[in-house]
């Protein structure tokens, strides 16, 4: 149990991370719920989720429990609170009697594809559905993120296939070749916390909502420069570049919305002595 903490310092580097991305993903699916016809309270979701965590890491579980995404999915399928029971029930028994390995044997894993198609189709569909149509811009600025890691993912894996990789190919060459790997790399690092920035800028600059749209700029910096977005670990200054154009970032919003205040005062100034020289004429 407590032999672990022999190898804090290296386990962290990996559980932050995970533990940022677990938080994020069970709230994004509560809210998902929420749009569906069903809310749960966030806290006891989020407490529930570590606490059966933590149980399951004292009995030696390396894997964290999350809440799975796609409510709406199951939903629209039929499936319940008891389809949820069956599904722990049936990962118990296959535990217990160890034919996880014959099973995955068995059935080939395209098969497991049909159902992940369906269920993304209709999260996708569901983000554009419960969403201010005015928002559709910001949706599609939160998904490059996730767009470049699984660019990236594809790229790794072909040249993995052919026994190389891309410092052996060189950046260079795959420049060359329409193939900006080193960009991909940035942008899909922390896809999960990159793409929530991004999408909340797109938000508050649309709704003109300058002050919160710089907020989560100034938040993007932060996050960049100490690696839990746009960078491969956690540490200081791992992107200080992508760190510094975030900061700019939000500079530029916060004039703006300095720039919309005064302006703002200047119309109100304006049209109130336009009010004043009607009376005196009156």
């Amino acid at each position: 149990m407590f032999s672990g903490f022999d190898f804090l310092g290296v386990i962290l580097v990996t559980a932050i991370p995970f533990g940022i991305y677990d938080l994020v993903e069970a709230m994004d699916n509560v809210e998902s719920a929420a749009a569906a016809g069903d809310s749960f309270p966030t806290t006891r979701v989020l407490t529930a989720d570590g606490a059966v965590s933590l149980v399951g890491c004292l009995m030696g579980n390396p894997f964290i429990n999350a809440v799975y995404i796609g409510h709406p999915g199951w939903k629209a399928m039929g499936g319940r609170i008891g389809y949820s029971a069956a599904t722990g029930l049936l990962v118990i028994l296959l535990s217990w009697f160890g034919v996880i390995a014959l099973m995955m044997a068995l059935i080939p894993v395209v098969a497991i594809a049909p159902i992940l198609l369906y269920i993304g189709m209709l999260i996708g569909a569901q983000a554009f559905q419960e969403t201010p149509k005015s928002h559709a811009p910001a949706i599609v600025l939160g998904l490059v993120p996730h767009l470049a890691a699984w660019g990236k993912l594809q790229i790794d894996g072909a040249l993995t296939a052919a026994g190389t990789n891309a410092a052996t190919v060189g950046f260079d060459k795959l420049g060359q070749a329409g193939i900006l790997y080193h960009g991909l790399e940035v942008l899909g690092s922390g896809a999960i916390i990159g793409g929530l920035v991004l999408a909340a800028i797109g938000v508050f600059v649309i709704e003109r909502e300058f002050v919160k749209a710089a907020g989560f700029a100034l938040a993007g910096s932060a996050l960049t420069f100490f690696g839990f977005m746009h960078g491969e670990a956690i540490g200081i200054g791992r992107s200080p570049a992508v760190a510094a154009s975030y900061f700019i970032v939000a500079a530029v919003l916060y004039g703006c919305a300095r720039f919309a205040v005064v302006s703002g005062t200047t119309a109100g100034v304006s049209a109130g002595e336009a009010r004043l020289g009607g009376e005196a004429r009156a």
